[in-house]
C-alpha cells in the first residue's frame, strides 16, 4: 500500500514538474514557431514555412552591431563582476571583522531593488559623472546588478572547503599569493566558471537598466523594444530565438559546473 501511494506522489510530482515547464516554455515554442511562419501576424492557421525573418535579422546591421554591444557588455561584466564576487567571498570566507553581517547584507541589495530604480540612479550617477550614454555605462551598471551572483555561488564553495588546508599551505611554506594560486583559485574553479556564465546570462538578457544608461549604444534587449514599438514585426520572433539559446546556454553551462561542484569530493 505504501509503495503503491509512493508511486501515485512520484507520478502526481512528475505532472507537476512537466505542467511548470510547459506553463514556462510553452511561449518560447509558439514564439520559436512564428519566427519560421511565412505570415507577419501570429495566426493559426500558421502560413508556409520560411526563414525570411531570420534572413533579415542577419542582414540588419543595426541588429549586428546591438549583438556585438551585447557580447561586450555582457563578456566585461562577467569578468568585472565575478572578480568583485570572488574578492567579496573570499574576504567574508577568510576574515572576520566588526559589522561583517551589514556589509555582507548591503553587498547582496542590488537584485532586491526594483530595476527601474536602479536604472534611474545608475543614469543620475553616471550623468554626474559624464560616463552616461557610452558601453562603460552599462558595463559598470550591470556588474553592480550581477556582483552578488557571482559572490553568492563563489561563497558558497568557499564555505565548503575546510579551513585548515590554508593553513596547512602556509605550514609547509607557500606564501599568501602562493596558497591563493595553489589551493582556493583550483578549489574555487568551477564556482568561478559558474559564476561567469550566470552573470553573462543575466547581463545579455537585462533591458530596463540598459536602455536607460546606454545611450546610442544598444544592446540586444533595448532593440526589441524599439521594434516591438507601435507595430507588430516578426523579427522579434527571430531575435527572440537567438537570444534565448544563449541565455540557455549559459545557464546550463553555470548549472553543470555548479552540479560538478556539489558532486566533487572535498578531497579531489
Amino acid at each position: 500500500m505504501s509503495r503503491l501511494r509512493s508511486n501515485g506522489l512520484n507520478l502526481i510530482l512528475a505532472l507537476y514538474v512537466a505542467l511548470v515547464f510547459l506553463f514556462i516554455f510553452a511561449p518560447i515554442g509558439f514564439s520559436l514557431v512564428f519566427s519560421l511562419n511565412s505570415q507577419r501576424f501570429p495566426t493559426i492557421p500558421l502560413g508556409e514555412f520560411s526563414t525570411e525573418w531570420y534572413v533579415k535579422v542577419l542582414s540588419d546591421p543595426d541588429i549586428w552591431q546591438a549583438a556585438l554591444n551585447s557580447l561586450i557588455v555582457s563578456l566585461s561584466t562577467a569578468v568585472i563582476a565575478t572578480f568583485l564576487g570572488f574578492c567579496t567571498a573570499y574576504s567574508d570566507f577568510r576574515y572576520n571583522f566588526r559589522w561583517k553581517a551589514p556589509y555582507l547584507a548591503l553587498i547582496l541589495l542590488p537584485p532586491t531593488i526594483p530595476l527601474i530604480i536602479m536604472a534611474l540612479a545608475m543614469l543620475a550617477w553616471l550623468s554626474k559623472l559624464g560616463l552616461s550614454g557610452q558601453l562603460w555605462s552599462i558595463i559598470l551598471a550591470h556588474t553592480v546588478l550581477t556582483a552578488p551572483f557571482a559572490m553568492a555561488v563563489i561563497r558558497l564553495r568557499l564555505h565548503q572547503m575546510d579551513p585548515d588546508l590554508e593553513a596547512a599551505a602556509w605550514n609547509l611554506g607557500g606564501s599568501e599569493w602562493q596558497t591563493m594560486r595553489h589551493v582556493i583559485l583550483p578549489y574555487c574553479r568551477p564556482a568561478i566558471v559558474s559564476a561567469l556564465c550566470l552573470t553573462a546570462a543575466v547581463s545579455f538578457d537585462e533591458f530596463a537598466i540598459a536602455w536607460f544608461v546606454s545611450g546610442l549604444n544598444k544592446t540586444i534587449p533595448v532593440v526589441i523594444l524599439e521594434i516591438v514599438q507601435g507595430n507588430i514585426d516578426p523579427q522579434v520572433n527571430a531575435i527572440g530565438t537567438f537570444v534565448f539559446l544563449i541565455s540557455m546556454t549559459l545557464v546550463i553551462l553555470a548549472q553543470v559546473f555548479l552540479i560538478s561542484r556539489q558532486t566533487r569530493s572535498p578531497t579531489s
